[in-house]
């Protein structure tokens, strides 16, 4: 990351805007007049109707357009582009003026996900779907085309961005359903991908032999990116993990890693458990611990930790991303996020289960609406967040005191159908340099801006390089 500023002129800039944030944030306390308290929980919108908080708007839209109409997924940004995962490849939108983006290129390559992360000129693309070969000239692997059954990783050059190159493939077990970039230590001029996937199927499958219990790690020499290789492959459940019941999904993998490199601290959500690793040694990292939930928890979908690194925020994929979780039926804790302490017993780390957060309104039954991904908020000595909910919309939460999350801000749009089940809404709601930008799934990208006192100093924060799942401490931006 790079210091846009003099660090120490900096930094007492933020003390004494972060002062006055402070006593201003006390006057915004729910039940003062300068807040409004979320919408009432029964209140459902109209189809496409847009509600927020007063201090969460929209300033942008794009729609989806040219070669990638199929479905959103995951963001990375770098510099004055953000980079847009899409089930037919990826977008490249200038964000230089982001209440103003526009398209800058769009690189057709399909496969399922799409998951995206970038550093210096590369980027990689995760592909969880077989394909007929490991090009971006490709279609899905079936009987009639069975080709190569290729999944895994692309890595695309991106010196010029609105001109990505292909580089070169990398084949894993099961695909890459979600990788996460992993620094290396320094000195090492290598960085690490952690390929996370999974077998739902209960058989094996072609690229995914069960058991499957474990990730793929692929070594990429920066000098040499063509050169990466898978270099372990290492087992996260030599007992096989959560083992299922009904309602509750089995481990046969994991779905995705955070890691906060500078604490050499990774965390798991691996579907029927959560994992807490040590990742000193890149390659080998250890688990340091699991917990599990078999009471509300269905499928541990992804993970965030707080600046400090001393939380996880562990999300529930009740329903796969398929099913309507956010109504009275369901409740408070099925379906929400799960805040766990680090804690340290006799020099040994434990995650301590502190309480669920989930959003405060109910959605229409014919909504699909999920915990999906989120990121930090950079405020110095608060820990908050803002989360994608597919059709849920999109939230602001503050998470500092562990046993009692409040959301402080909300954006959602009204259900897409009030007559079926239909998917849509924000799968990544990230924040990036002063603005939260939305990937939805069926819409295209939506851009916010948080107007809100507790958050104020956020804006002064700027990253030249944000990847979600690849934290690093916000205080040395």
């Amino acid at each position: 990351m790079k210091h846009l500023a003099p660090r120490g002129r900096m930094l007492k800039r933020l003390a004494a805007i972060s002062s006055v944030a402070l006593v201003l944030s006390l006057l915004t306390a729910p039940g003062s007049s300068a807040a409004k308290a979320p919408a009432d929980p029964g209140t459902i919108p109209g189809v496409d109707e847009i509600v927020s908080s007063p201090n969460l708007k929209q300033v942008a839209h794009l729609d989806k357009s040219g070669v990638l109409p199929g479905t959103n997924t995951d963001w990375a940004f770098q510099g004055r582009y953000a980079y847009g995962g899409n089930y037919d490849g990826f977008y490249v939108y200038d964000v230089k003026n982001p209440k103003a983006p526009t398209v800058a290129a769009q690189v057709l390559c399909p496969g399922s996900q799409n998951d995206i992360s970038i550093t210096g000129n590369l980027l990689f693309l995760g592909t969880d779907s077989q394909r007929t070969n490991d090009t971006c000239d490709n279609v899905a692997s079936t009987t009639a085309a069975p080709g190569d059954r290729w999944e895994g990783i692309k890595i695309f050059d991106i010196s010029d961005p609105l001109t990505p190159k292909y580089l070169k493939s990398v084949k894993t077990d099961c695909g890459s359903h979600t990788q996460t970039l992993v620094p290396g230590k320094r000195g090492d001029k290598n960085v690490y991908l952690y390929v996370s996937s999974y077998n739902l199927a209960g058989s094996d499958q072609p690229n995914c032999a069960l058991p499957h219990d474990k990730i793929s790690i692929v070594k990429v020499p920066l000098r040499n990116p063509t050169a990466a290789a898978v270099v372990a492959t290492p087992v996260v459940f030599p007992d096989g993990g959560f083992p299922g019941a009904p309602q509750k999904t089995a481990t046969t993998g994991c779905h995705d890693i955070t890691v906060y490199a500078e604490k050499d601290l990774a965390a798991g959500a691996c579907m029927g458990d959560g994992v807490l690793f040590d990742i000193r040694d890149r390659t080998a990292p250890k688990v340091l611990t699991t917990v599990r939930d078999e009471v509300n928890f269905a499928f541990w979908h992804s993970a965030t930790f707080n600046n400090n690194g001393t939380k996880v925020v562990f999300t529930d994929e009740l329903g796969g991303g398929g099913a309507a979780t956010c109504n009275e039926a369901i409740g408070p804790n099925r379906g929400a996020d799960a805040i766990y302490d680090i804690v340290s017993k006799r020099g040994v780390k434990k995650l301590e289960f502190r309480s669920y957060y989930k959003i405060p309104r109910y959605n229409a039954d014919t909504e699909v609406c999920v915990a999906h991904n989120g990121s930090l908020i950079p405020v110095p000595g608060r820990d908050i967040m803002v989360q994608a909910w597919y059709l849920g919309g999109i939230s602001v939460w503050d998470f500092t005191d562990s046993r009692r999350p409040k959301e402080i801000a909300f954006w959602e749009r009204g259900p897409l159908s009030t007559t079926q089940l239909t998917g849509g809404g924000s799968w990544s709601a990230y924040w990036y340099n002063g603005f939260i930008y939305s990937n939805d799934i069926t819409k295209g990208v939506d851009v916010l801006e948080l107007k809100d006192v507790r958050t104020a100093i956020a804006k002064f924060f700027r990253a030249d390089t944000f990847n979600a799942q690849t934290q690093d401490n916000f205080l040395r931006w």
